[in-house]
């Protein structure tokens, strides 16, 4: 891992699981936020979608500011997702709205490199994240300058879909390339997204990955702090 990550990095190096809102309830989502919040969560996933490099539209930054201080006054931080095309266009606005940590997708820009500097450069801790048909080696030439790598486990877009059985395969290939020549616990940290709950979740922990999106699987629960908690110790997360 870069030791200079933004403010999200000390976060990011322990075993977390990250409540994703894009199956919250918006019309009780500082609500729902808080219940995870005090239930033990640290880190609250924003899933940001633009209606071309993923069908659906989703959130910006105002709602990354929104949530700003009720995250960050207990200790909290905001992990940003970018599925949209071109997000280098778009990496200060939610610098400046509070996202602690800024991933990007690899397919979604020619400027990979440029893009995690510019992140950098604003603050954040900077991740890349690839969709399931693109191959680990794709991250090969950055895997030593990023704080996070993020590895889908469904297709992004929707929430609710069933992890890719090949997945943990996967996973473990990824944390394999992210620690090549490196000194055991300094390479870039493994993120998962897509079908965690308390089944998967010990899978792709096994298999290197130590901070876990959930997002239906907590907040399509009747209750989303108990669910939190169930995927938090079936990782042993903190």
């Amino acid at each position: 891992m870069n030791t200079e990550g933004g403010a999200g990095s000390a976060y990011l190096r322990e075993v977390r699981v990250a409540p994703s809102i894009l199956s919250a309830d918006f019309g009780r989502l500082r609500e729902q936020v808080g219940e995870v919040l005090d239930a033990g969560a640290r880190v609250i996933h924003v899933d940001v979608m633009d209606g071309h490099f993923v069908p659906p539209i989703t959130i910006g930054p105002l709602v990354v500011s929104a949530l700003r201080e009720q995250v960050h006054e207990v200790g909290g931080i905001l992990d940003v997702h970018l599925m949209i095309e071109h997000p280098e266009l778009h990496v200060a606005e939610f610098a400046r709205a509070g996202a602690d940590s800024i991933t990007f997708h690899i397919e979604a820009t020619a400027h990979a490199a440029r893009t995690a500097t510019l992140i950098r450069e604003h603050g954040a801790s900077v991740g890349i994240a690839f969709n399931p048909a693109t191959p680990v080696e794709a991250l090969s030439e950055l895997a030593q300058k990023i704080d996070l790598a993020l590895c889908m486990t469904i297709n992004p877009g929707w929430g609710g879909q069933v992890l890719i059985p090949g997945s943990p395969e996967k996973v473990q290939r990824l944390r394999a390339l992210l620690d090549r020549g490196l000194a055991p616990g300094q390479g870039a940290v493994l993120e998962v997204d897509g079908g965690i709950d308390p089944d998967t979740a010990p899978l792709c922990r096994a298999a290197g990955a130590s901070l876990f999106v959930a997002g239906s699987a907590i907040f399509g629960a009747a209750d989303p702090a108990a669910a939190y908690v169930a995927i938090a110790r079936s990782v042993d997360a903190a």
